[in-house]
């Protein structure tokens, strides 16, 4: 696939951004994607309270990201469909003039995405594919509007356990982080398989098995190999861990089911 090709929004099969659209309970989708979501509620009722899960755990990290440490530009890469509260909207009300670049291919995305992301002179919009970290980087807006000789915050949610094992994740990863300056940070939320014969685990192998079935690449990895995506920077406390365990916004009332075990996030920073 080229990055700089355009697909064509295709409304007979399902997309991943409009997939994700449906289980936040967005607008921008259609039947064949709400029907995804249909069959994952079949074996995990919780998604929907996990896709808002994913959400906002990206706003509290952003939020710390523009905030506590003190980043003024962002690469938000396979940013989706725009919902509620996207990334510019959470950095820029703490810092107007911070700016957010974001990368995706999906043509839904390209069409609908753009105009809605793009509404102030700091967000920007770029088609590309994140699995070509090198066309990424030198893309003309990319280069335009970030400045990769200081610290910048690239963001991974929900990404990566769409790229194959083929495709090569760590290396990908390797080459964003290698052109990524000193006191940038990266974050990422992934799908985890903790591979010990449990619930969670079962969970994980079913739903990889009926998200490839109908979407093409869906992978649950073990905390080991997601870490591995960091390629050794130093990790912010409290490391790798549930999504919902990382610095929540208050305190916990009820037990998370399996399928919110089945995602870890964290953030590391490039010293």
């Amino acid at each position: 696939m080229a990055s700089a090709d355009r697909p064509q929004i295709d409304p007979t099969k399902p997309s991943i951004a409009r997939v994700y659209d449906a289980f936040v309970g967005g607008k921008d989708n259609f039947e064949v994607d709400r029907e995804v979501l249909q069959q994952i509620l079949k074996i995990a009722p919780e998604a929907v309270q996990v896709g808002r899960q994913c959400r906002a755990w990206l706003i509290r990290v952003v939020r710390f990201l523009a905030g506590q440490a003190g980043i003024g530009q962002f690469l938000d890469l396979g940013s989706g469909l725009p919902t509620a509260e996207n990334t510019h909207q959470a950095v820029q009300r703490l810092n107007a003039e911070a700016t957010v670049v974001y990368v995706d291919n999906d043509p839904s995305v390209a069409a609908h995405g753009r105009a809605l992301l793009e509404e102030n002179e700091y967000t920007h919009f770029v088609v590309g594919d994140l699995r070509y970290p090198a066309e990424i980087l030198a893309n003309p807006k990319v280069t335009k509007y970030l400045d990769l000789s200081r610290p910048v915050a690239l963001i991974q949610c929900n990404t990566l356990h769409h790229v194959t094992n083929d495709e090569d994740p760590k290396a990908i990863m390797s080459a964003y982080t290698s052109a990524m300056a000193p006191g940038s940070y990266l974050a990422i939320s992934h799908l985890h398989n903790p591979a010990d014969g449990s619930s969670r685990a079962k969970l994980a192998d079913e739903s990889q098995v009926r998200f490839n079935s109908m979407m093409g690449s869906c992978y649950y990895r073990t905390r080991e190999e997601i870490q591995a995506l960091f390629c050794g920077l130093e990790m912010v406390e409290p490391g790798l861990t549930y999504l919902f365990d990382w610095w929540p916004d208050g305190p916990r009332f009820t037990e998370p089911s399996d399928a919110e075990y089945n995602l870890v996030g964290g953030v590391a920073r490039k010293a």
